[in-house]
C-alpha cells in the first residue's frame, strides 16, 4: 500500500511540470536512486564510490525503474542543464553502448577490431 500512495502524489507534482528530460542507464549493475524526496540523486556507475548529485531548487528528479530517471520542472534550461550534468557522469560510449543516454538519442555504434 506505501507504493501506491508513493506514487499517487508523485503524480500530481509530475504534471504540475512543464518541462521533461528522460534518461536511460544502460550497462550491468548501473543504477539510479532518489532519496531527500528528490533533492539527492545517487548513481551507481561501476566506479568504487556512487556518485552523488544534489538537485537544483527548480527542478525534480524521478526514478521509475532503477535504469530510469526522470528531471521535471517548470524552467526549461535548469531541467535540460541538470540532466546534461547527469548525463556527464558516464556518457554512452560508441563501441558498447554503455552509459547514460537521453531516451530519444540515438547512439551509432562504431565497429570494433575484427
Amino acid at each position: 500500500m506505501l507504493s501506491i500512495t508513493t506514487k499517487a502524489i508523485s503524480i500530481p507534482v509530475i504534471m504540475e511540470a512543464k518541462f521533461f528530460r528522460f534518461l536511460k542507464i544502460v550497462g550491468v549493475g548501473f543504477k539510479a536512486r532518489v532519496e531527500s524526496e528528490g533533492r539527492l540523486l545517487y548513481l551507481k556507475l561501476g566506479y568504487s564510490h556512487e556518485v552523488e548529485l544534489t538537485v537544483p531548487p527548480a527542478v525534480r528528479v524521478f526514478c521509475f525503474k532503477p535504469n530510469t530517471v526522470c528531471c521535471t520542472g517548470i524552467d526549461k534550461q535548469r531541467v535540460h542543464q541538470f540532466s546534461a550534468a547527469v548525463r556527464s557522469c558516464k556518457p554512452p560510449e560508441v563501441y558498447k553502448g554503455k552509459g547514460i543516454m537521453y531516451v530519444d538519442e540515438v547512439i551509432k555504434k562504431k565497429q570494433g577490431k575484427n
